[in-house]
């Protein structure tokens, strides 16, 4: 990999000035991996302290208790919840610095442009395209290197997005319309590219890096969890994620290296059923995306497409986080372990929860069989959420939150989803050129490319070289003892 050592140096010495070391992807993936020296200096930061050593909270193993690292943080829904024998289980994203696991799919789109200087923090903005957490993520490692980042999400967001973003000093831009309304999004980035010489711009949606970063620090992660709780005949035959911006689901790649008949989910709102029917519209399912195919999603490993309605995910964050919607869970036989646990999942979360119910079903999987989803932020950024709909409908009721367990939840079936064949495989990869080559710059060659797994296999593989860069950077710096182990 080629490296502008100009602006190199000036990175270097930022990152010497302002105390910033980079973990490398296999420390994120097993923070024993983090030298003694760093894990010293975690012990009096908080979790979403503006401190760059929270850096090396890019982990899901983050242990709130001791300030340090632990065991993957996940969540078991149970049957007695969904109705179903199969086990469901998220990795919870709240526990990530900024609240949200998108801050790993951001310094895995930053790092290899930081340690090869193709990116200057001392002169660029980093621009962050996103439907609501990308750009949390993006800002919060701007904030830490002391640049501007350039926050572009639609102006429908929940209004704790914004007000974050503006309180750590980024510049954010709205774009109209909602969380489908992905397409003012590049508008706005090719605008910034005509306009602005000092801007980079760093979009999820085709940047590598993103899916790289899932493909080997999230999907080692469920392949732990599973490993853990298996017992003896447990079986890994599901994994849920909404496409988004093709990189979460990038964990499903790993894991059918490693546990080949898995079933990949790809989920969306059935509002907006872009992948199911070719669908358009509206919906209120955040941080999900939609109206377009991702680049960076490897559509051939994908095994269904499944829509949720955003009207369950909507009536269930009430059902899970109003009073009357835990004393209904509670008159059910639910733990209270389990009823306090449940704001852990914000909106696109219960959406996840949703579709693996919904896959459970299809498939008729049993109590054997385990089906992992991502809980990528919690009920904590949808508080005005909750508020609105008080405002709109009313004080939630005990009879409402019975009607909603049992209709939007525990009602769910298997409409409104398509298993996958080849060539439904094929047409969907076929769509990317509506929106890359025709729309974004691609080239016909660079989209027949990604049909081929050994491309994928080439791109994850990389991983081994920008470790190695990230070590030499940080031995350039300088700010690590040595005794470290990197």
């Amino acid at each position: 990999m080629s490296k502008n050592n100009a602006v190199l140096e000036k990175t270097l010495a930022r990152c010497r000035e302002r105390g910033v070391i980079i973990p490398t992807f296999s420390q994120m993936a097993e923070p024993a991996r983090i030298p003694k020296s760093v894990k010293d200096r975690l012990k009096p930061v908080g979790l979403w302290d503006m401190d760059p050593v929270n850096l090396f909270r890019i982990t899901w193993k983050n242990n709130i208790k001791t300030g340090l690292f632990g065991d993957v943080n996940y969540l078991e829904i149970p049957s007695e919840l969904t109705g179903v024998p199969a086990r469901i289980i998220g990795l919870v994203g709240k526990y990530f610095p900024t609240g949200a696991h998108k801050v790993g799919a951001a310094f895995g789109c930053l790092t290899p442009r930081l340690v090869t200087g193709e990116f200057d923090p001392t002169t660029q903005k980093a621009v962050w395209p996103s439907t609501g957490n990308y750009c949390r993520g993006g800002a919060f490692d701007c904030a830490l290197l002391g640049c501007t980042a350039v926050a572009i999400l639609p102006e429908e967001m929940s209004r704790e997005r914004f007000e974050w973003l503006k309180s750590i000093g980024a510049e954010v831009i709205p774009t109209p319309g909602c969380e489908s309304n992905v397409k003012e999004i590049y508008d706005k980035c090719w605008d910034i590219r005509k306009n602005r010489k000092d801007c980079v711009i760093f979009n999820q949606f085709d940047e590598f890096g993103n899916a790289l970063w899932h493909y080997h620090v999230t999907g080692p992660a469920i392949e732990e969890v599973f490993a853990k709780v298996k017992g003896r005949k447990g079986r890994l035959a599901g994994y849920i994620s909404a496409t988004g911006s093709g990189g979460t689901i990038a964990a499903g790649d790993r894991l059918k290296k490693n546990f080949p008949l898995v079933k990949v989910g790809a989920v969306e709102a059935l509002q907006c059923p872009t992948l199911l029917m070719r669908g358009f519209g509206g919906h209120r399912i955040e941080g999900i995306g939609d109206k377009h195919v991702p680049w960076i999603h490897n559509v051939r490993n994908t095994d269904m497409v499944l829509a949720i309605d955003d009207e369950d995910v909507v009536r269930l964050l009430r059902l899970f986080n109003e009073p009357a919607g835990k004393r209904v869970l509670k008159a059910q036989g639910l733990k209270g372990a389990l009823i306090e646990s449940l704001p852990l999942l914000g909106i696109s979360s219960i959406c996840n929860v949703l579709a693996s119910i919904k896959m459970a079903k299809y498939y008729e999987l049993g109590k054997d069989d385990v089906i992992f989803t991502m809980f990528t932020d919690s009920c904590e950024l949808y508080g005005s959420r909750l508020r609105e709909m008080r405002t709109a409908h009313g004080v939630y009721t005990e009879a409402q939150a019975a009607r909603d367990m049992d209709r939007r939840l525990q009602g769910v079936c298997t409409d409104h989803l398509r298993e996958l064949g080849y060539y439904d495989r094929k047409a969907l990869h076929n769509l990317k050129h509506v929106t890359w080559v025709k729309q974004q710059g691609k080239t016909v060659e660079e989209l027949n490319a990604l049909w081929a797994p050994e491309f994928w296999d080439r791109t994850f593989a990389q991983v081994g070289e920008y470790d190695k860069l990230i070590t030499e950077f940080n031995e350039r710096v300088g700010l690590l003892k040595a005794d470290a182990k990197v």
